[in-house]
């Protein structure tokens, strides 16, 4: 015996309506109708199953490219500069989620080579201390980060900024600093307000692989740039965590045991703005493409109620055989929500396999066309990156499967009021 022959006669006659048993006149375009519908929710879900992966694989490899250089916790001394930073962050490193501290000064800055200019933020380090709070060293595609030394004047620059001056390492660049532009450190009384000037050799150049970075850092010895600058001390310290999702609960643990003074910030403070854009945007593209979803399992409401019409004499002798009105609407609930189901299904795989094979799919698509999708300049990254979370794919198949149920309650409802006489007068 099948397994079908198990089911309550309400699933055997449900399956059987939406096998469509025949496929000549009323009955092949109710068919036709029905599997539209299919095709529709299967689409609706795998585009949404594939956007979200790609949205998701955006924002985290942006935000990987951004940590790499970015420090999880930044202290600064409210006061100004911090000149005895070595001990502030021996405080820091008590934390047992704190793995190393380095020190920085930033200024904004302008690169000149022959007659070229472009701005940059001149940020000096500590090379030794720098490598274990960022991936520069992994990240240098030229050169040596530990070329930095202490009055070599030497800079490291990112790549797109390099070639937007046309140089590359052994090269010399003028940098001017002016007075205003220092972000933290304390300046001499009465100095200069013109730009102060100081020839540079690149040493080094590397990409971060986040157009941001690269197209506006230039990295110098710490010493060098208290020299440039005319700061008389650190402007404060970038932090390196065990777990850099624990930033806001260690920068507030800091905040209460290091004194008063010294301010923290997260790496989610830097860059909230673009956080939320990312986020809003992601939760924009569901709803419409929810609505999609929805349009689709909505196209079931005609397919039954076609069927509910098509079906009134099979009703009418359900009906005078004893079928309750309850038993008739589940016969096209049933049916609904198989369609659904199915195009759930179909979707889920369809979406699944294309959101795993991006990587692939997408360069392919830009060599046949001759478009490329990523301009760096906008989007940070050049390539299309996904990130697939079982999460997204359980809660689209279950809102399409749970669309489609909705969408059949009334085409069954209205079957289980049709009165047996009525519809066999005419039979």
């Amino acid at each position: 015996m099948s397994i079908t022959h198990k089911l309550p006669y309400e699933w055997q006659i449900g399956l059987r309506y939406t096998r469509a048993g025949k496929r000549s006149g009323r009955n092949s375009f109710i068919s036709f109708i029905s599997m539209a519908s299919v095709a529709g929710i299967a689409l609706g879900v795998a585009a949404l199953i594939v956007v979200l992966s790609v949205m998701n694989g955006f924002q985290k490899e942006v935000t990987n490219r951004m940590l790499s250089m970015l420090a999880h916790v930044e202290i600064f001394d409210s006061r100004g500069a911090l000149p005895d930073w070595r001990a502030t962050s021996l405080q820091a490193l008590r934390n047992p989620e704190v793995k190393a501290a380095a020190p920085f000064i930033d200024a904004q800055s302008m690169l000149l080579v022959d007659g070229v200019m472009k701005p940059a933020l001149l940020r000096g380090v500590a090379p030794v201390e720098e490598a274990q709070v960022s991936d520069i060293t992994r990240q240098m595609k030229a050169g040596s980060f530990a070329s930095l030394r202490a009055g070599s004047f030497n800079v490291v620059l990112g790549r797109a900024l390099a070639k937007s001056l046309g140089v590359d390492v052994g090269d010399r660049v003028t940098l001017l600093v002016a007075s205003s532009g220092i972000l933290g450190g304390a300046s001499t009384p009465g100095e200069n307000p013109l730009p102060r000037t100081r020839a540079l050799t690149v040493s080094g150049i590397f990409e971060a692989g986040h157009f941001e970075f690269d197209s506006t850092l230039a990295l110098i010895n710490i010493d060098d740039a208290q020299v440039a600058t005319v700061a008389t001390a650190p402007a404060g310290i970038r932090l390196r965590l065990q777990d850099l999702h624990q930033a806001p609960r260690v920068a507030y643990e800091l905040q209460r045991s290091m004194p008063g003074e010294l301010i923290m910030r997260d790496w989610t403070k830097v860059n909230t703005v673009w956080f939320a854009a990312v986020q809003s945007q992601k939760n924009m593209m569901f709803i419409i493409l929810t609505m999609i979803v929805a349009v689709a399992a909505f196209n079931l409401v005609s397919t039954l109620v076609m069927t509910v019409k098509d079906k009134q004499s099979d009703i009418a002798i359900l009906r005078t055989l004893g079928a309750s009105p309850r038993a008739i609407m589940k016969i096209f609930m049933v049916q609904g929500t198989l369609v659904g189901l199915l195009g759930g299904l179909l979707g889920v795989g369809l979406g699944v396999l294309v959101a795993l094979n991006v990587d692939v799919i997408v360069p392919a698509i830009e060599r046949i066309s001759g478009v490329h999708f990523l301009s760096q300049e906008v989007y940070l990254i050049s390539e299309m990156p996904s990130e697939l979370l079982w999460a997204d794919v359980g809660w689209i198949g279950g809102v399409a499967v749970l669309l489609s149920f909705l969408a059949t309650i009334y085409p069954s409802w209205a079957a289980s009021r049709v009165k047996p006489a009525e519809a066999l007068r005419y039979e």
